[in-house]
This record gives C-alpha cells, sequence and structure tokens, in this order.
C-alpha cells in the first residue's frame, strides 16, 4: 500500500501486478505508486553470473503436455520416445514450490489449439501433418480419441506430475514460440516482469524460440538447463545451449536456483 495514501477512504488498487498497478479514490488516482523494492538473487551462470530481480522475474514453464511427454500422447502415438520429455519433471517438482515460497509466478504455455483450428494457417498444419494424412493437430489420437493438443483436451493437458497450483498463470500458445499472437506479454509487462527463467519442452524449438522472442522483447532471459528437455539429437540441446549463451541470455540449473533461494549460492 503506498505510505502516502496508506487508507484510502473508498477505492482501491487497479491492476494486477504489484509493481505496475494504481490507487484510486474517488477523487484522485495515483499512477506514480512505488513498486516494492529490488530483491537481488545472485545466480552462478554461463557465460557469466547474473543477478535476478525476484520482485520483478517469473518462471515460465512451456509444453509439458500429455502428449508431449506422456504414455499414450502423441509423439508416443507417432513412434518416437517420449520419455527425454519427462526429465524436466522431477527438477520441475523440486524448483516450482521454491519459487512460489519467493513470490515468483508460475506461467504455464501450453499449446492449446482451437477445436475449429480457425487460427492455424496451412504452413502450421503441414509443419505436423506434412503428407497431408495421418494424426495432426485437432485429430483424434487412436484409443483415447484424445485431440491433439487441442485445448481441454487430455492430449493437451500438463502432466499429471506437474499439478499447477490455484495462482498460477495459464497462457495458450498456437506457435513454436510462446509469444507469437498470445496474450504472454501482456501478462508480464502487467505484472512488471522483466527477467524469465525458462523451462520445458523441446529445448529446441518451442523453448528456443519462445526464449528468443522474449529476448527480442527486451526481457532478461535465463535457461534452466535440467528443466528443459528434447527428443532431438543431442548435437540440438548443444547448438541451443551455445545460441543462448552467445546471443540469447543465460544458462544454469535449477539446483543453483534452489540453493541461491536457501542461501548457499
Amino acid at each position: 500500500m503506498s505510505e502516502r495514501d496508506p487508507a484510502p477512504a473508498a477505492g482501491g488498487y487497479l491492476g494486477a501486478g504489484v509493481n505496475t498497478r494504481w490507487q484510486a479514490t474517488r477523487e484522485h488516482v495515483d499512477m506514480a505508486l512505488a513498486g516494492p523494492p529490488p530483491r537481488p538473487l545472485r545466480l552462478s551462470a554461463a557465460p557469466q553470473d547474473v543477478t535476478l530481480d525476484l520482485a520483478r522475474s517469473a518462471i515460465v514453464v512451456i509444453d509439458m503436455q500429455n502428449d508431449f511427454c506422456a504414455k499414450g500422447g502423441w509423439v508416443d502415438y507417432l513412434g518416437a520416445d517420449y520419455t527425454p520429455d519427462r526429465a524436466p519433471i522431477a527438477p520441475l517438482q523440486r524448483l516450482l514450490p521454491v519459487l512460489r515460497t519467493a513470490g515468483v509466478p508460475v506461467i504455464w504455455v501450453n499449446w492449446g489449439n482451437r477445436p475449429d483450428l480457425a487460427n492455424m494457417p496451412p504452413n502450421q498444419i503441414h509443419l505436423y501433418k506434412n503428407s497431408g494424412s495421418g494424426i495432426g493437430l485437432g485429430d483424434p489420437l487412436p484409443g483415447s480419441g484424445a485431440r491433439v493438443l487441442e485445448k481441454d483436451s487430455w492430449a493437451a493437458a500438463i502432466v499429471d506430475e506437474l499439478e499447477p497450483a490455484p495462482q498460477d498463470i495459464k497462457v495458450d500458445k498456437y506457435r513454436i514460440s510462446g509469444f507469437w499472437d498470445t496474450p504472454l506479454d501482456s501478462i508480464l509487462r502487467n505484472l512488471g516482469i522483466r527477467s524469465l527463467l525458462f523451462a520445458g519442452v523441446n529445448t529446441d524449438q518451442c523453448v528456443l524460440h519462445s526464449l528468443t522472442d522474449a529476448n527480442f522483447l527486451g526481457y532478461g532471459c535465463v535457461m534452466l538447463e535440467d528443466c528443459c528437455a528434447t527428443s532431438s539429437p543431442d548435437f540440438c540441446t548443444e547448438a541451443t545451449i551455445w545460441n543462448v549463451k552467445k546471443c540469447f541470455g543465460f544458462v544454469t540449473d535449477s539446483q543453483t536456483v534452489i540453493r541461491a533461494l536457501e542461501g548457499g549460492a
């Protein structure tokens, strides 16, 4: 609450973010509220150590969904090995409660198609159904009948092991990047977020391109290496990590974050 107007007689705060909200009464609107003081957190990282402001940071967890990470999901149906994409589950189970306790927002960015695919142009459908036949976006999976990556289907649901908390934020995406044609950037700006931790699958696809878009939009970006995974060949992960360190941000891991939060960094 503002020190200049600690108890407005009639009115309240406007906006979801303590960093950006206004305070209003019948007589006055204060757009100059001071945000919370910085809460620095220094992390060992590459290419150099980095300090985040916990009061202005969030974690973005991308595509930890049944279609990518579970038996009976789309990747499994296609005959690929989905088990590498399960690697982030255990570290995220440890990290997310610690971040929530520290007041860091957890944002789940998941592929969630419209049932009619009305916003999916042919090039995006071709990406996953390049022969024009087979099981692609929005098609029912044999057996369960769940529609591939369709919002509110089992296929698009977050894996059971990573149940979101009530205060977490969910954003549907429709492209490789979580920023394109979604409210993610607006949400982050309204919360006053300036730095982002990145986790999820696939490291070299949706994680990388969401991270690069965040970088282009001006956010400080930190990839949590052990909280990211891919079913692509190893060289794809190696190239992604090299490029993040070279061009787009920093790389560390969940244990480093936990130790720093617990005062052991």
